[in-house]
């Protein structure tokens, strides 16, 4: 969800790469959901980790900031930085997967995990371009 949404709102002015600890699923159903309801379209998007990011060739002491959504990642992400001069900011976004026994309730708490992330990249970017 975070790199679709910082693409929407920020454009092409920033490089945006998501990656995360694992690259062994497809993207959650539900976040194509919710982020298409804001025309973000995650539907080609796969994951990956940070290891495919390196097996690729994705030298990561060419970004300027990680930000890392869960413990893991934050984790995973200073252990990777530790000899590059790159700042690594840990945003506390709740993880929507497992809630909610209905359709509808699993859509609100990927909403509020979408919203969440809205806030946190406002906050630290200032208002998105399309705004």
């Amino acid at each position: 969800m975070a790199e679709g949404l910082m693409k929407k709102f920020y454009g092409t002015g920033t490089y945006v790469q998501s990656a995360g600890v694992k690259s062994d699923m497809e993207i959650d159903g539900f976040s194509v959901a919710v982020c298409e309801e804001m025309g973000v379209a995650l539907h080609r998007h796969r994951s990956r980790s940070f290891d495919d990011m390196k097996d690729w060739g994705d030298d990561i002491s060419s970004y300027d900031l990680v930000i890392a959504l869960s413990p893991a990642s934050q984790r995973q992400a200073l252990e990777m930085t530790r000899c590059y001069h790159l700042d690594v900011e840990y945003w506390p976004i709740m993880d929507p997967t497992g809630i909610g026994q209905t359709r509808e309730a699993k859509l609100d708490a990927y909403r509020q995990t979408r919203d969440q992330i809205i806030s946190r990249m406002t906050a630290r970017f200032g208002a998105p371009k399309d705004a």
